[in-house]
């Protein structure tokens, strides 16, 4: 497995306010991303998105099969 870095300052501005982010890893990332995304779109057009970008990427076998013995 390999272990991702990531060093990023993220300003988000709406109307309403504004956020800060500064995220250490992938998953913080994507966290904050899927949160912007929702705030940007509403849910439903996100799920959609998400789903599309889900599309690109076949099923990883390993951790399906992990998933059935629990």
């Amino acid at each position: 497995m390999t272990t991702v870095s990531i060093d990023a300052d993220i300003k988000a501005k709406w109307p309403e306010g504004h956020s800060s982010y500064s995220p250490g890893s992938a998953e913080e990332l994507a966290i904050i991303s899927i949160d912007i995304l929702v705030k940007e779109l509403g849910t439903e057009a996100a799920q959609t998105f998400i789903t599309q970008i889900f599309e690109k990427y076949p099923a990883n076998p390993k951790a399906t099969e992990e998933i059935e013995r629990a």
